[in-house]
């Protein structure tokens, strides 16, 4: 039953790389440091295998994002960057809790829930930058942690796993101004590489419409897959959806 969470909540919170760059950079840039933060929403539906407890089957799933949203108790993502002269900081948090009850029999319920956390950290450089276009190269890292828990009270029967791990990201970023309003995003990334996952990578695209200096709205869509089996435990699921997003500058 739980198995399919862990993968519900990753892909609702999942690897919040890409939201990043979700506004433009059609203001004139100024000397010295500027920053951005960015809270987002992914509406991601899910499929793939999941075994989130050592022991437990796997279950394969495929669930829209409305069927996701049914057991989500809650869930928070922020990103932000740092820019000076042609180098950028990236980061993002995310958190996000689900639960679920099943009667197994009658006055017999099993309970479960799950909670996911990331922190993702990039630093790179600007290799291309025109007033039209501007690509940046960036690499860092993703730290996961899920907690899994599962329960029937009524037997005296629980279970509890906490899964930690790092994957090192590589990414690319590549930012269009069509005009002095409209925009584009284009991010892609790759990571994993055995060291933390088996292998993850994700593409975005975003339209992104600048309101004033401070404030761009972002529209757009995301897909997601990792790859992990490791003590006992397996992981392998793609998340797509769309995302939106609004960026204040300062």
């Amino acid at each position: 039953m739980k198995a399919r969470r862990l993968a519900l909540a990753l892909g609702l919170a999942a690897l919040g790389l890409a939201t990043p760059g979700l506004a433009s950079q059609a203001h004139a840039e100024a000397d010295g440091w500027r920053f951005q933060l960015t809270p987002y929403a992914w509406m991601a539906g899910l499929s793939g295998d999941v075994r989130p407890l050592a022991g437990a089957p796997t279950v394969s799933t495929s669930r829209s994002f409305g069927e996701v949203l049914d057991d989500l108790e809650g869930a928070f993502f922020l990103t932000g960057s740092a820019r000076r002269d042609r180098w950028v900081l990236l980061g993002d948090l995310t958190w996000a809790s689900l639960s679920q009850e099943s009667a197994l029999a009658p006055g017999i319920v099993a309970e479960g829930r799950l909670r996911q956390r990331s922190v993702t950290a990039l630093a790179g450089y600007q290799v291309v930058s025109e007033p039209e276009h501007r690509l940046d190269l960036l690499a860092g890292a993703r730290a996961w942690r899920i907690e899994a828990e599962v329960g029937v009270p009524a037997l005296g029967l629980a279970a509890r796993d906490t899964e930690r791990w790092v994957d090192p990201i590589l990414a690319a970023r590549l930012r269009s101004t069509w005009s002095p309003a409209w925009s584009t995003l284009l991010h892609g990334d790759v990571g994993g590489f055995g060291v933390g996952a088996d292998s993850t990578w994700q593409l975005v695209a975003t339209a992104n419409l600048a309101v004033n200096e401070t404030l761009t709205l972002s529209a757009g869509y995301r897909h997601l897959a990792v790859e992990r089996d490791t003590s006992g435990t397996r992981l392998d699921v793609s998340m797509s959806g769309p995302l939106l997003g609004a960026t204040w500058r300062f």
